[in-house]
């Protein structure tokens, strides 16, 4: 068995950043910058005004001060004329600041009366003037690899950018294995039970980033197996769920073998977890085989699947990120195994189910979070501070 942290290492090694690919701005959400990109403008283009009020001269503005209105300025709609001494300008938020005017008195620190105008005593400090480049310039850059949000893809349309350079998504098979597995929706027979982790994994991995898709369940033969092999067609990554332990009908690294596969590592010291090998098969796709257990298979999707997407993203190789908390009571020493223990984090203070069985999908659903007990830690009282991954 290898730990945690040298399987890592390994599939770090088997996973190559993908190509870039452009697509259009309205679909770039959720997707990995993959080359910088630079604004073609800059924002605002034009001093423009913050506020509702009045456009005047710098010079002389203070309480008791008049001006003559001699037009108006709103957004997309500019005054064309200079401001000079004792002339106001009325504008809107967004308005170009016209010339001559350095100063955007608001409109409730005013007094109109017709074309006039008086600065009132409530005169605040703030010139209320946008600058031209007050946001960004025109060269300004967005690095990459970057995730991108909403408010990446809002920065990027206002810098006149239509088309982002991405990465293109990892495309994943996943196969789930084993004679007692049956689709939800189908009736298991008297020793058969619904396939989950399948469904689970398929939907950590989208809200990754990937696009995964199901293959159908193979049985406990070579033939069905090496027929669901085949079935990947371009995927980069093949991930199956059960069939990689040592027993009689475990035959998942037996058939990747004889279809080429280059073995990586097999056995993590870990709980949940240990039977999970990683390897290259012929085609050049990687593949990770996990355990059949339901919780095995989705904390080896938090530990290993999702760093490694990651990494096939452009997002660098690290491990899955990790927060602190203290315990809410003593937490027992731990065996040789790292172990990922299901947890809830409230208020800073972590609690671990006092159930671990790998077994327990219930457990895991109400769990926030996986305390991670090194191997051999020593017992720890109420209050100490555990690392935690959060899920």
């Amino acid at each position: 068995m290898i730990p945690v942290s040298e399987a890592l290492d390994h599939l770090f090694t088997l996973a190559k950043p993908l190509c870039t690919e452009t697509v259009p701005l309205n679909q770039a959400n959720g997707r990995v910058l993959a080359e910088p990109v630079s604004a073609t403008r800059d924002q605002p283009p034009f001093s423009a005004s913050a506020m509702d009020g009045y456009a005047v001269p710098s010079e002389g503005v203070a309480p008791g001060a008049t001006y003559t209105v001699i037009g108006e300025a709103a957004a997309g709609h500019a005054f064309d004329g200079t401001v000079s001494a004792g002339q106001a300008v009325r504008i809107f938020t967004g308005a170009p600041v016209p010339q001559g005017a350095g100063h955007v008195v608001i409109q409730e620190d005013v007094k109109r009366s017709g074309d006039k105008i008086e600065v009132t005593d409530r005169l605040g400090k703030g010139l209320n003037i946008r600058p031209a480049g007050g946001d960004f310039s025109q060269g300004q850059t967005i690095d990459a690899p970057k995730l991108l949000r909403p408010s990446d893809v809002a920065l990027m349309a206002a810098m006149n950018i239509a088309d982002v350079p991405v990465t293109r998504r990892p495309r994943v098979a996943i196969l789930a294995t084993g004679d007692e597995l049956v689709m939800p929706g189908e009736t298991p027979g008297p020793d058969q039970i619904i396939a989950s982790n399948s469904f689970g994994l398929q939907a950590m991995l989208r809200d990754a980033g990937a696009e995964p898709r199901l293959l159908p369940i193979a049985r406990d033969t070579m033939s069905s197996l090496k027929t669901a092999f085949s079935m990947m067609d371009d995927a980069d990554l093949l991930i199956t769920i059960g069939g990689a332990s040592v027993g009689d009908h475990d035959l998942v690294g037996d058939v990747a073998a004889g279809l080429g596969m280059e073995r990586s590592f097999y056995k993590i010291a870990m709980r949940p977890g240990k039977p999970l090998m990683a390897g290259k098969l012929a085609d050049g796709a990687m593949m990770i085989g996990l355990p059949g257990n339901p919780v095995s298979a989705m904390v080896c999707g938090q530990v290993f699947v999702l760093p490694v997407i990651r990494a096939m993203l452009g997002l660098g190789q690290a491990p899955a990120p990790q927060n602190t908390a203290r315990l809410a009571e003593d937490l027992p020493a731990n065996g040789p195994r790292q172990h990922y223990m299901r947890a809830l984090v409230k208020d800073g203070e972590i609690s671990v189910f006092g159930n671990q069985d790998s077994s327990l999908l219930t457990i895991l659903s109400t769990a926030n979070a996986l305390l991670v007990c090194p191997p051999n830690a020593e017992a720890a009282p109420k209050g100490s501070e555990v690392v935690f991954l959060p899920i």
